[in-house]
């Protein structure tokens, strides 16, 4: 059997099951359920144990090729975004290919020089809100099978009063024995269990999943048959399509719930029947003119809603920032019935206006709070809360994101927590997340969809009821070795906070956790190890118990590692990121920093799959472009535009001479060539020549571009595009998107959009927007390599000292054309130019533009100037030639 494999790990939404033909159409049946082009999911299984909210997922598949000759499959899985993959494996025909876990940079430096001019590129990415999408593509011979198994972690967060399981199915087809079985041990206790089908009715659902939960113990199970899962009984399509969702809670009635074993603790804190605090809160909120249309009706939505939700005893403010800051009352104001009819009536009537002055809407708002605190003792006893919302860059006052920070830091001084919402994806998301970070907070996106004001509430709702504040965990200083986050600002109604460490040897009889916090009334309490208890728990679960407690702590570590290296810059960040490195290489977690291989499963250019997760540095958009509109992005492109193309045939546009002048550039594969280069901002473009593969020798033949190199140092942005792969920031290990991706992501003040196939648009903040168009060859096509071309959509936001082959043409020139008489061809026309203080002879003739059509093209009517653009470009040709695309 033949096995070739591609490997992706991308944004979605919910834990998705697929394993599905990736062509074809139904065409026979095998005991019951439908083949799809001879492929059948025989077996579709999720396995998931819990273990004190470590939950421990197992995903496994058996697909059968009945056809008689190779087949290409998909196995596609949608995971938590908070979650390590740890495991991988591939078994076919007693063959087991299995995941190697290695240093990121390591595992995709071999891999991005192979796949330059390798078929398969390794990671494809989709969208999505809380999800990553797992999938691999792999070829199965004729009458074969292969089973894939796929293991990744978790630690589940209680919100809202319950933690939550969410798996996504989609098998696509009727499956022989598809199975969801979800086991939980808690040693509280559990106190309730539910679970529901989006594709079930509530009376199916009823039937169909089995659930049960006594003690410690939860249970359930869906196992539908064949005529179960079918849309309707004559049907041979599938009705799972859709959440799978198991909710939990465990008991409270004890204050600690301390668990230790093999020497690592895991301390859970969720104390219940406090009296609510009332909070001090001010919401300060964007009201830049991108904010148009359904953002603000939606924000506006959200507030109403909120202000209702806020009790007599909370006192509250609204600030609102654009190009100048506005705040409705300059002060807290309680939250009266009179109070907040004036508030709404504030927030129904409020318009936009201009830019975005973030840092002065902020400490707008950090000033009404300090101001209370300051003023009254019965305010500083009040939870103080600073939510912001925006859905862009600072672009008014001070825009520079380290002075922002700075200015916020000093003047919260740690008082109380910010949270950031952004809205949409033009927003700085680092920097969003860093600012929360700093300030005892955390950040949240808002996207951009119909139920954008539910989102907004739903966050509010997880911060609407303060219990205490100024939480501290306490451990012995010389009990302790390794600790995870355990002071916190704030401790809220149905959350829980989450505690892990490692234990000194010989030194359990002295661990104990100390906790204190102020709220109503002070909050002081000592936990000890119940010893007896343990060991009743280990004879329970045995080494699972063990296991997991120590994972936890690791995963918990992990994840607190990677958000603090995102607040440091230097030697402090390349400390902190080689901790998380080293900790995720000895758990075996698929994590930022690191990437799984799979040994022996290499494809017909040598390259192995690389199971990679995304870096938080990029985003995913949840919304993409229409494949039938490249450039959705962009407002309206001009009729012609400048690039380079093919043969590389440059296309200068000059919409003053509604005009077009062409020249070609003969150099020998594997010149690079400078196309845009501006010394104001640094930003450049080179492209790397190709030859064709069935070139003569000693005769010159066809150039294309294979290689481009997209580069803004100012923001450390690098993007690399070949006819196979687009790789961000290549020279750091970064993720690797394939042509087949629909995805559009952003880093900084870049925003790059990839339709499937087709093209990708990348668009700099006051810089300009490009195009790079992937041309695929075709049976019997004379060109016989995948080849792009490059153009230019947008450039009049480039500086005047912009240069190289296209940059120099960004800004206008002048030319005469006189003359015009028959060449030495007679169907073209010849003709003078005068440009440049130059005289030249050119010829009339035709050429593509295929920054609309990248298949077809349209033809473009264009002056041409020979030998290499003599007497148009400044210089000579061979003075644009760079040692490296970077």
């Amino acid at each position: 059997m033949g096995l070739q494999g591609l490997l992706c790990l991308c944004l979605a939404s919910h834990l998705a099951l697929q394993a599905m033909p990736t062509q074809g159409s139904p065409t026979d049946s095998t005991k019951g359920n439908k083949a799809v082009n001879g492929v059948v999911i025989r077996s579709l299984k999720v396995n998931c144990k819990v273990t004190s909210r470590f939950a421990h997922y197992v995903v496994t598949s058996q697909v059968v090729n009945n056809a008689n000759k190779a087949k290409e499959v998909a196995f596609d899985v949608e995971i938590p975004k908070t979650a390590f993959i740890s495991d991988f494996a591939i078994t076919a025909d007693e063959n087991t290919f299995v995941g190697d876990i290695k240093d990121k940079v390591t595992a995709w430096k071999q891999y991005r020089k192979a796949a330059i001019s390798g078929e398969n590129s390794g990671l494809v990415r989709a969208s999505g809100r809380t999800m990553e999408q797992f999938t691999i593509h792999v070829t199965i011979g004729p009458r074969s099978k292969a089973t894939f198994q796929l293991t990744y972690e978790e630690v589940l967060r209680r919100k809202l009063t319950q933690y939550d399981i969410v798996i996504k199915v989609k098998p696509k087809q009727l499956v022989q024995h598809f199975e969801i079985d979800v086991d939980i041990f808690e040693p509280q206790g559990i106190s309730k269990l539910d679970a529901q089908a989006s594709f079930l009715s509530k009376e199916a659902a009823a039937q169909l999943i089995k659930k049960s939960f006594s003690g410690k113990k939860g249970h359930v199970l869906f196992r539908p048959t064949v005529g179960q899962q079918q849309s309707c009984s004559t049907c041979s399509t599938t009705l799972l399509n859709g959440d799978f969702k198991v909710t939990y809670d465990v008991n409270r009635e004890k204050l600690c719930d301390l668990l230790v074993a093999n020497n690592y603790f895991a301390h859970f804190f969720a104390p219940q029947n406090l009296t609510k605090l009332n909070k001090n809160v001010v919401f300060v909120i964007d009201i830049s003119s991108s904010m148009e249309g359904q953002k603000v009706k939606q924000t506006k939505e959200a507030l109403l809603k909120i202000l209702s939700d806020l009790k007599p005893g909370d006192y509250f403010d609204l600030v609102l920032f654009g190009s100048a800051v506005q705040s409705w009352r300059g002060s807290l104001v309680q939250a009266s019935t009179a109070n907040l009819d004036a508030a709404r009536s504030y927030v129904r009537q409020f318009s936009l206006a201009g830019s975005t002055n973030l840092n002065g809407g902020l400490l707008r708002g950090i000033e009404i709070l300090n101001k209370a605190q300051g003023s009254l003792p019965e305010f500083s006893n009040r939870a103080s809360i600073l939510i912001m919302l925006t859905d862009g860059e600072p672009t008014e006052g001070v825009t520079d994101r380290s002075q922002i920070l700075k200015n916020v830091r000093d003047a919260i001084r740690g008082r109380f927590p910010l949270y950031n919402l952004g809205f949409g994806h033009d927003v700085d998301w680092n920097f969003l997340e860093v600012m929360a970070l700093e300030n005892n907070g955390r950040a949240q996106r808002i996207y951009e969809d119909h139920d954008a004001a539910q989102q907004l509430q739903g966050f509010y709702d997880q911060v609407a009821n303060p219990l205490l504040k100024d939480v501290e965990l306490q451990y012995p200083a010389d009990a302790v070795l390794a600790l995870t986050q355990h002071r916190h600002k704030q401790y809220y109604e149905g959350s829980e906070i989450t505690v892990a460490g490692r234990i000194a040897d010989n030194k359990l009889s002295s661990f104990k956790a100390d906790v204190q916090a102020s709220g109503d009334q002070g909050f002081k309490t000592t936990c000890l190890v119940d010893e007896e208890e343990m060991k009743k728990l280990l004879q329970e679960r045995g080494h699972m118990l063990e296991n997991y407690v120590e994972r936890l702590w690791a995963y918990l570590t992990i994840q607190e590692l990677l958000a603090k290296r995102m607040k440091l810059e230097g030697a402090e960040k390349a400390s902190v990121s080689a901790k998380a490195l080293q900790m995720s290489l000895d758990y075996q977690f698929v994590t930022p920093l690191t990437s799984m291989t799979i040994r022996g499963m290499a494809d017909k250019d040598g390259l192995e799959p690389v199971i990679d997760k995304p870096l938080e540095e990029f985003v995913l958009s949840a919304s993409q472009p229409s494949p039938t509109h490249p450039s959705s992005s962009i407002q309206k492109l001009p009729d012609r535009v400048t690039g380079v193309d093919t043969d590389p045939h440059f296309i200068i546009r000059v919409p003053q001479k509604e005009d077009t002048l062409c020249f070609n550039i003969n150099e020998e594969p594997g010149v690079v060539l400078s196309l845009v280069q501006d010394p104001d901002t640094g930003f450049s473009v080179n492209g790397q020549l190709i030859g064709n593969e069935a070139r003569s020798p000693g005769k010159h033949e066809g150039t294309y571009f294979g290689r481009l190199g997209i580069a803004n140092p100012a923001t450390g942005f690098q993007l690399e595009v070949t006819p196979q792969n687009i790789t961000l920031n290549p020279g750091s290990g970064g993720p690797v998107f394939s042509w087949r991706d629909q995805a559009s992501l952003r880093q900084d003040e870049v925003v790059v959009t990839i339709n499937r196939k087709r093209n990708l648009v990348v668009s700099v903040e006051d810089g300009g927007t490009f195009e790079v168009v992937l041309h695929r060859v075709w049976k019997g096509s004379a060109i016989h390599q995948d080849f792009l071309g490059f153009y230019v959509l947008d450039s009049h936001r480039m500086s005047a000292r912009t240069h190289g082959l296209l940059g120099q043409f960004f800004h206008p020139f002048d030319y005469k054309v006189s003359d015009l008489h028959p060449g030495s061809d007679p169907t073209k026309t010849d003709a003078t130019m005068v440009v440049k203080n130059r005289q030249l002879t050119v010829t009339r003739g035709l050429q593509k533009d295929y920054s609309k059509d990248p298949r077809h093209g349209a033809k473009v009517t264009c002056w041409f100037i020979h030998n290499n653009g003599d007497g148009l470009i400044d210089g000579v040709h061979t003075d644009y030639i760079v040692p490296d695309i970077f």
